[in-house]
């Protein structure tokens, strides 16, 4: 089943997202097969990203546990903080799978 995947960066860290982008993005692109979506999250008023949001197509908890681990962001020490709970997809890209 997959994983939903939250992070929420530590203030003031705008610098380290910066600055390890170009390996997040390495990282992702090398493990696209696992990504149903993710991407940043963006503040209504135009402040720079506060976090992430994965969808993850693994089997379990341990799985999603250790991508979000080697994430290069995750290495660099970005995160205060990240949520991963199960998911079920109900619909995807206007395709209804119940």
């Amino acid at each position: 089943m997959p994983y939903f995947i939250e992070t929420f960066d530590k203030p003031g860290h705008q610098q380290v997202r910066l600055d390890n982008r170009p390996a997040h993005l390495a990282f992702l692109e090398e493990h696209k097969e696992l990504l149903l979506a993710c991407g940043v999250k963006l503040a209504d008023d135009g402040d720079p990203a506060s976090g992430g949001v994965y969808l993850l197509d693994v089997e379990t908890r341990a799985e999603a546990e250790e991508f979000i681990a080697r994430d290069p962001f995750a290495l660099a020490g970005l995160f205060a903080e990240v949520k991963i709970v199960r998911w079920r997809k109900a619909y995807l890209d206007g395709r209804g799978y119940l």
